[in-house]
């Protein structure tokens, strides 16, 4: 494997094609069109991250290995818009596929029990509160996410479903507009 000291290092520019956290790898497709560049876990949680989100746009500085390409510094990452996604489009809120009669909680701080990707569900608390929420893998991709970590901080938007809560929508913590249970939005 080549040393990045060695000089023979590169940046490069592109878009993260999949990027799996429980392989502990993913591949970044260049800008240039040459082959994919390998990102690994530990390069990605160097940047502070758990994960990588389909589509964001990323440049790294890349050096040659045994296989190919492999990226070994995030210089820096721009996740997708929600409205980039596939299968989500501005005009959709994720909870438009309730019923009209359904009542939509406000957006809360949740915090991931887990949730397991190949089985397409898993679990979510609330602060302070001790019932799970239920979390499906349509609503993630409804809502712009490929996967959640455990541990992860998110929002989230619940309804009581026939088996308890359930989320109906999710958001990055970072980007919450949080709203008081009065309903008001939360003074900064």
């Amino acid at each position: 494997m080549s040393n990045p000291a060695d000089g023979d290092t590169r940046i490069i520019s592109g878009q993260v094609k999949w990027y799996d956290p429980v392989k502990g790898y993913g591949f970044i497709v260049p800008e240039q069109g040459d082959a994919d560049v390998l990102v690994h876990s530990t390069c990605v949680r160097g940047s502070g991250r758990v994960t990588l989100i389909e589509g964001a746009k990323i440049r790294v500085l890349s050096a040659k290995g045994a296989r190919g390409l492999q990226a070994r510094e995030i210089l820096e990452i721009e996740d997708p818009e929600p409205a980039e996604q596939p299968g989500f489009s501005e005009d959709a809120k994720p909870t438009e596929f309730l019923r009209q009669d359904t009542q939509v909680g406000p957006m809360q701080p949740a915090r991931v029990k887990w949730f397991d990707k190949q089985k397409g569900f898993g679990f979510v608390n609330v602060f302070g509160e001790p019932e799970d929420i239920f979390i499906h893998m349509e609503i993630l991709r409804r809502c712009g996410f490929q996967d959640l970590m455990s541990g992860e901080a998110v929002v989230v938007r619940t309804f009581r479903g026939p088996r308890g809560l359930m989320a109906a929508e999710v958001g990055l913590w970072e980007s919450a507009n949080m709203q008081a249970p009065d309903g008001k939005a939360e003074a900064e």
